[in-house]
């Protein structure tokens, strides 16, 4: 099981994100150019100690990113705009659940690759969860499915 994150917009966005592929003891991958200076010292105060556990892996691009996935993993795009409950779903271990940005997603070109895509159900009346949030609810309910 993996997490990836697509461009990060915020750094304490992302900063969650690692601390809770840290607590779940997954693999996260971090698909650049992220939309604010990317180094250590960012992560070290976003991740704080978790960074020191964390399994990270920093791609350059997508395509960077596709080139160094394993080929037996499967993505999984997390976005408001598939059919498919998350609670309906049936994760497998190799998964990699992809979020997207925070401002806009993931690009067209990127969402019409990924075969298998995800929604939270929330009410009509409210636009999206904030993307670390949405990131947590996913990972937990795919690490509680395969057994983790």
């Amino acid at each position: 099981m993996r997490l990836a994150v697509y461009q990060p917009d915020i750094p304490q966005n992302l900063g969650s994100m690692i601390r809770l592929a840290a607590c779940f003891g997954v693999k996260m991958d971090i698909i650049g150019p992220c939309g604010f200076p990317f180094s250590k010292a960012v992560l070290k105060r976003t991740a704080m100690d978790y960074l020191d556990v964390a399994k990270i892996d920093h791609h350059s691009s997508y395509d960077f990113f596709r080139t160094n996935i394993p080929s037996s993993s499967r993505l999984v795009l997390l976005t408001v705009q598939a059919s498919v409950s998350i609670w309906d779903y049936k994760f497998k271990p190799n998964d990699t659940i992809v979020v997207g940005r925070e401002s806009v997603g993931v690009p067209d070109l990127i969402r019409k690759e990924i075969k298998d895509q995800i929604r939270i159900p929330m009410v009509p009346s409210v636009r999206c969860l904030n993307v670390a949030n949405a990131a947590s609810i996913a990972l937990a309910e795919a690490t509680r499915q395969i057994g983790m």
